[in-house]
């Protein structure tokens, strides 16, 4: 009885036990290590600051509802850095000395980071920034530093691509002025110059600045021509930028305003009044992927945001908070990455009048912890997590534009694609056609041009050279009566003509280039080098485009053409040349027609002489006619007929190429004596240089140097201003100091022909250079006359499309007959040095045809009569050799034809009007001895001879 009630009491107590001890063992695995943390803000009554605390806050709630199986749990310290920089460092000296925190969340500004980052690098405790994204921040090169946030200097090649595609030359920088700003502006600036972009002006801003001093800078931007602004300020500066900018007129058509992200991730907390008179700019900012989690966490954010702060009803999420939301992650991570031991500080070595930053306890845990987060990688709200180099690494950038109450995403810019108009998008290109439509200031949709003329009232200042001569190009008079200086001239009518195709109205003024008293104040170059110096906007005038002045100027396109030409006297030839005849067909040509003559000869004798009387007789006899028939066919003179209907066609073809070539011929020669009298007395400059001959170049000219380069000394060198001394140095000779010829551009050359054209003629660089081949004929070339502006002006490309819209135009026309009396009626000078002869180039084709059918007549000929007599040649019973045969077939070649002669005697005779029988010889003798005496004293070899030598022929037949 007594064991049955001792067994449950004792069950009971092994039972309680077991209980309290499983208890104990759970509670000591589930305790954790509390681990200091500091976070410093400012404002906290501000949304943003409360937004950003709620964010690490959410974030650790999350983590360790995730891990909570970790041994560490962050306890954070907040500190409030009142919006200064000496807040910060208290805040953050007071962290590290009282709180021994181990890493520090913040602080915002980089320049509070700047003195936090020193405080963090000497306790050795790791500072993690959100938003703290200066450049110049990671040249501080501390280990225990870390940005959580994008770079400045990651976000200037997106802003330059915008630029870039839109075609803009030039931008001003607006930034404001602190560590903030100016470690921002060297990357911009070689952003900008790689893009070839000029940077005409930098704007700075006090950090302090009041409303008057934004005025002031506003205005001073507005006398400026750029109207391309980038500004990079903190948000509550730029609200107040952007409502001057407004109330000014800067916030108009024609304007472009470009935020980086500084303002553009913050336009949520800004005023409706400053969104308002931000409308069309544009703004960059870092691209987040719109992911189901992260819409999941906006809205769990949003509800417990007002859940604890119900009067800001439009607080909105931006990614500042998301970045504190991924960096608190990864300190978390990192803190139990690196073990829950050594969290305390090392008291440094002091003496009794230390100071508070020489008392500073070193953190025994920070390397550790440092390294951990060097190591961190995950999957944020953000994307992908890490660091790379203490730092995020560069991502991709939305393109956004202000229109209407908010932000509008018009594309994104990535650095392996550049510009595109979807995130995914395949194509690799930056060009405005893979943006959206963009609503700009003033709500216009036309693309800005992004500058214009100065809304001051200034007017370009135009420098005109001042010169003596050539005064159709550029006049410059000055009334005795008013003084009033007028410019006038052929080139400033062009310029007029040009400035008026522009899209837009451009106020100028002509500003001569002069001394107080009239006269020129330098050379050409010393005009265009004032461009360059800002002394004037640009230069109007002959002014020649070359290779030296571009480095400091640029040109429009040229409206003229300015090669530069040698004007010499014109001589008269003809009576100085004996042998002129020979010079209208090249030797060549001689040749090859006078073989043709005795070919043709040759062959009509072949096809005539056995059948025709007037090519039989003696070897000279017939020899002389054939010869005598070929050439007088060159003046159809020939009195011989022929028979032979092969020797008929080569006559007939012979006879049209004598036609075609002894007009050819006439035409030629007739040229000829034409181009003589036009003739250059020079040809070529190394003549004048062996010679020692003066030749003239205009005053203050890059032609002299051209000239002492080709070998021309200076005492043979004489400067002129106008033609009349160009006309008085010809005349007065060179044994007279006059010269022998003169160099200058085509423009002054033609004007000085136009006015004498029987007396000089000009000579291109091609012509008179051909016996100087070492000469580098680019030396003579140059682009012709163009305006003048300073480098990187946004009028060149405007100007110079202007200009070929005149130039295409009955406008230049015009002006060219006001100035210079329309087209020359000169010769053209090319034509004065151009050779007439002609070769045998322009007759092949027809010496072709006449061979070839000369040989075709002869080959059938030969063929037939070889046929004919093709027994002499096979005949297997002589004992003759071959060659016997062949002399033998030769011996009938040269004797007359029985069969056709006939035919030679069948016609009727002009002489007698007696018809020869046509069968056989001894009638054509008969026929022969009754010729009249006069007939035969005419033809003594018909009557004598021809018997004779028919009769010693027939004996030898066989």
């Amino acid at each position: 009885m007594g064991r049955n009630t001792f067994k449950p009491g004792l069950c009971s107590f092994f039972f309680w036990f077991v209980g309290i001890l499983f208890m104990e063992v759970v509670m000591a695995q589930h305790t954790t290590t509390p681990v200091n943390v500091g976070v410093v803000l400012y404002d906290f009554e501000n949304w943003v600051g409360k937004m950003w605390l709620s964010c690490i806050n959410i974030s650790l709630s999350d983590f360790y509802a995730t891990h909570a199986h970790y041994k560490t749990r962050m306890l954070l310290n907040t500190r409030n850095s009142m919006a200064d920089v000496f807040g910060a460092a208290a805040a953050g000296l007071d962290l590290i000395k009282n709180a021994e925190v181990q890493a520090i969340l913040g602080p915002v500004t980089s320049m509070q980071a700047n003195f936090v980052v020193e405080l963090g690098k000497k306790a050795q405790v790791p500072i993690i920034s959100f938003s703290a994204s200066s450049p110049f921040l990671t040249s501080i090169k501390s280990p225990y530093f870390f940005q959580a946030t994008q770079n400045d200097k990651s976000q200037v090649k997106a802003i330059c691509a915008i630029i870039q595609a839109f075609g803009w030359r030039e931008a001003v920088p607006i930034y404001v002025d602190n560590l903030y700003g100016v470690g921002f502006i060297p990357y911009l600036m070689e952003a900008l110059q790689a893009v070839d972009t000029r940077v005409p002006y930098q704007s700075a801003i006090s950090p302090s600045a009041n409303d008057d001093q934004i005025v002031r800078e506003l205005y001073k931007l507005m006398t400026m021509q750029t109207r391309v602004f980038i500004v990079h300020i903190f948000p509550s500066l730029g609200a107040r930028l952007f409502i001057k900018a407004k109330e000014i007129g800067m916030m108009s058509e024609g304007y472009v305003w470009i935020m980086t992200d500084g303002m553009t991730n913050l336009l949520s907390s800004l005023d409706p009044s400053a969104i308002d008179s931000m409308q069309g700019a544009l703004g960059v900012q870092p691209y987040v992927a719109r992911t189901k989690e992260l819409e999941k966490f906006r809205v769990r954010w949003k509800k417990k945001f007002h859940q604890y702060h119900p009067d800001m009803v439009d607080a909105e999420l931006n990614i500042y908070g998301l970045w504190a939301y991924d960096a608190t992650m990864a300190l978390a991570m990192a803190i139990e990455e690196a073990g829950t031991t050594n969290f305390g500080f090392q008291r440094a070595n002091i003496s009794s009048n230390s100071t508070d930053l020489e008392t500073l306890k070193v953190s025994e845990n920070g390397p550790n912890l440092a390294r951990a987060l060097a190591n961190i990688s995950f999957k944020g709200l953000t994307g992908d997590f890490l660091f790379v180099n203490n730092k995020l690494p560069s991502s991709a950038f939305e393109i956004v534009n202000l229109n209407g109450v908010g932000p509008k995403g018009i594309g994104f810019w990535t650095p392996d694609k550049g510009l595109v108009k979807k995130f995914k998008s395949p194509r690799n290109a930056s060009s405005k056609a893979n943006l959206a439509p963009i609503i700009w200031p003033g709500d216009s949709i036309s693309v800005p041009k992004g500058w214009e003329i100065p809304t001051n009232g200034t007017r370009l200042r135009i420098g005109v050279p001042v010169k003596k001569g050539f005064t159709e190009f550029v006049n410059v008079t000055k009334d005795p009566i008013t003084k009033v200086t007028k410019v006038t001239g052929y080139c400033m009518d062009v310029f007029d003509a040009v400035m008026k195709e522009l899209p837009y109205a451009v106020a100028y003024d002509y500003i001569p280039y002069a001394f107080p008293n009239g006269s020129s104040a330098g050379t050409y170059n010393d005009l265009v080098y004032q461009v360059h110096l800002g002394n004037f906007d640009a230069a109007v005038g002959d002014v020649t485009i070359i290779a030296n002045r571009s480095l400091y100027v640029d040109y429009t396109l040229p409206y003229t053409e300015a090669d530069v030409l040698m004007l010499v006297r014109v001589q008269d030839e003809k009576i100085n040349n004996a042998m002129i005849f020979l010079k209208p067909l090249s030797w060549e040509l001689w040749v090859t027609t006078l073989c043709f003559f005795l070919f043709i000869g040759f062959v009509v004798w072949i096809l005539e002489h056995r059948i025709n009387d007037d090519f039989q007789g003696p070897p000279l006899h017939q020899a002389g006619t054939s010869l005598w028939f070929a050439f007088s066919t060159m003046v159809f003179a020939h009195r011989e007929k022929v028979f032979n209907n092969w020797a008929r066609l080569v006559v007939i073809i012979w006879s049209f190429a004598l036609l075609i070539l002894t007009q050819s011929y006439t035409a030629s020669f007739a040229s000829l004596l034409t181009v003589q009298r036009l003739q250059p007395s020079v040809t070529y400059v190394n003549e004048l240089i062996q010679n020692g001959e003066s030749v003239g170049c205009p005053t203050g000219s890059f032609v002299y140097g051209i000239l002492k380069k080709l070998g021309f000394q200076d005492n043979q060198l004489l400067s002129y201003n106008s033609p009349e001394e160009v006309d008085k140095l010809f005349s007065e000779g060179t044994g007279n100091h006059g010269i022998v010829a003169a160099f200058d551009e085509s423009p002054y050359m033609k004007l000085i022909q136009a006015r004498s054209c029987s007396n000089y003629t000009t000579v291109e660089p091609s012509t008179f250079m051909l016996k100087t081949p070492s000469r580098n004929f680019q030396q003579f070339k140059t682009d012709g006359f163009g305006f003048v502006f300073p480098r990187g002006s946004p009028l060149v490309p405007d100007v110079s499309r202007a200009i070929l819209k005149v130039t295409e135009d009955d406008e230049m026309r015009r002006i060219e007959n006001a100035w210079f009396g329309g087209e020359s009626k000169c010769p053209d000078s090319s034509k004065s040095v151009s050779s007439s002869i002609l070769g045998i180039d322009s007759f092949w084709g027809l010496f072709l045809i006449v061979g070839v059918i000369s040989v075709s007549a002869l080959v059938t000929y030969t063929a037939m009569f070889v046929h004919e007599h093709w027994e002499i040649l096979k005949d297997s019973n002589s004992r003759a050799s071959i060659w016997s045969r062949i002399l033998h077939l030769l011996r009938i070649f040269n004797k007359p034809d029985p069969k056709a002669h006939a035919l030679s005697k069948g016609k009727v005779d002009e002489r007698s009007g007696i018809n020869a029988p046509g069968d056989g010889a001894p009638n054509a003798r008969m026929v022969r001895s009754k010729q009249s005496p006069v007939e035969s004293k005419e033809h003594p070899l018909h009557s004598r001879s021809m018997p004779t030598l028919m009769g010693q022929e027939l004996k030898g037949l066989p």
